[in-house]
């Protein structure tokens, strides 16, 4: 659907501009969007936990995603080891203790700051999951790939990894080509079987993008391996529509149904989609708040995330401590959605697919670009655009002038000159890297004419 059709669709009724104006109001949290008076008040010893079934434990619905630490305002985007440390004692005082990081975030620094901070306190107090990310094929050997392995003890500061996985799972044009040259043939997956018997390994796994090849051959394989936990995609748009937005993509009810079959516990990434479902158009944002005025966007996201009973843990890449406390408002203790609750929001996905954004979910794996461009940077603020009306369909459009001024200002802002989508010259390096398979030199190429036109006053 076209954005005049959209328009015609939903209009613009004096309820939903009511709503969406009230994030002007003032007091609003720009992160959360609760006004501080709303805000719910944190009490600690109300996590909600889950038991893994092959160790007992009790893993914090609630995980923290170590690949958005904030960094200091320098050039090279030094990560802010101080208040990551705050943010890590905030979070295990609440009750998180399930940390995700991998050697591949932050520009390979995420591993380190997320032991540093968690070294200040007791091993026993936390579960550290990380990853073999040998994605370059200059990793795949096996002396690469336990370099890397052996690395991370080193960085994390600990003699044993709670979760470990094998990273990207289905990534690339031929997942299955790839998942034998980096964990089988080399004999790189024997081994950290063997680590996970001599206990320097406590649960073993693997994370899955893209390709269902591979996902379905590593299940049937469950007897031989004995996964211990799977990460999988997860929200209340993917579970119907994955396969709609991207083809490679495999819808969540899928994923989610194959490990429940089997026992295997899911852990859920981009239960916001990559903050898509926290940063939704304002007619959504309206139809959210008539039914929880007082909660987040985000939370119904996390709601849903973290209702299936087979879902061990939650992750969530909170940048600042109010993406924290937001989150932790919503899980001490978790509310599990009603069935009603729970077909509002597909019903709300299903109102959301008539409103075309580009799938990226900032996870920066397409970086860096040998010629410069911010990709992330360059898609964001065209879905922040299409979210906020501000991108005219032509020049006959009622809101022309604003929305014409809105994108070309804001996006000299977001993304340096230099860096644009008039840079790329359709390498194709970044494309495999995409876990959502976006078809990135055509989205660039189709922004740089949009602006072009925009700038020309053309469209």
């Amino acid at each position: 659907m076209d954005r005049r059709g959209f328009l015609k669709l939903f209009g613009s009724g004096a309820a939903v501009t009511t709503l969406a104006l009230a994030g002007c109001e003032s007091g609003k949290n720009p992160v959360t969007g609760i006004t501080a008076s709303a805000a719910p008040q944190l009490e600690k010893g109300k996590m909600t936990y889950r038991t893994n079934p092959k160790t007992g434990e009790k893993v914090s619905v609630l995980g923290y995603g170590c690949m958005r630490w904030p960094t200091l305002h320098d050039p090279d985007e030094t990560l802010d080891q101080e208040t990551i440390n705050r943010l890590v004692d905030k979070a295990l005082e609440y009750g998180v203790n399930y940390f995700d990081t991998s050697p591949a975030y932050c520009k390979g620094r995420s591993e380190r700051a997320t032991g540093i901070a968690l070294a200040r306190h007791p091993r026993e107090s936390y579960y550290i999951a990380t990853k073999l990310s040998n994605f370059s094929p200059s990793t795949w050997s096996r002396e690469e790939s336990l370099k890397m392995y052996h690395n991370s003890f080193k960085e994390l500061q600990v003699d044993y990894i709670d979760y470990l996985l094998l990273h990207g799972i289905g990534m690339g044009e031929d997942g299955m080509e790839a998942l034998n040259a980096r964990y089988i043939d080399n004999g790189v997956l024997d081994y950290l079987l063997a680590e996970r018997e001599a206990g320097r390994i406590r649960n073993l796994g693997f994370s899955y993008h893209g390709d269902i090849k591979v996902f379905d051959y590593l299940l049937s394989q469950h007897d031989k391996y004995k996964w211990d936990f799977v990460q999988i995609q997860l929200n209340y748009l993917d579970w119907k529509h994955a396969s709609e937005i991207n083809k490679r993509n495999t819808n969540a009810e899928y994923l989610y149904g194959e490990l429940e079959k089997r026992n295997i516990p899911a852990v859920i990434m981009e239960p916001l989609l990559g903050g898509r479902l926290s940063k939704v158009p304002d007619h959504i944002v309206a139809r959210l708040k008539q039914k929880e005025p007082e909660r987040s966007v985000a939370s119904w996201a996390f709601r849903y995330a973290g209702t299936p009973a087979g879902v061990l843990t939650v992750l969530s890449g909170m940048t600042y401590m109010e993406h924290l406390e937001d989150n932790l408002s919503t899980y001490c203790p978790l509310k599990p959605l009603t069935q009603e609750e729970t077909q509002f929001l597909y019903d709300t996905a299903d109102l959301m697919m008539h409103y075309p954004t580009i799938p990226c979910n900032d996870c920066k794996y397409c970086m860096p670009c040998p010629y410069g461009l911010d990709i992330p940077a360059i898609l964001l603020h065209y879905n922040k655009c299409v979210n906020e009306g501000n991108v005219p369909e032509n020049r006959q459009a009622e809101n022309y002038r604003k929305a014409r001024q809105a994108f070309l200002v804001g996006y000299d802002r977001s993304v340096p000159k230099l860096r644009q989508a008039d840079h790329c010259i359709n390498c194709n390096e970044c494309r495999p890297h995409c876990p959502q398979g976006i078809n990135i030199p055509k989205e660039m190429n189709r922004i740089n004419d949009f602006v072009e036109h925009l700038k020309q006053g053309t469209l």
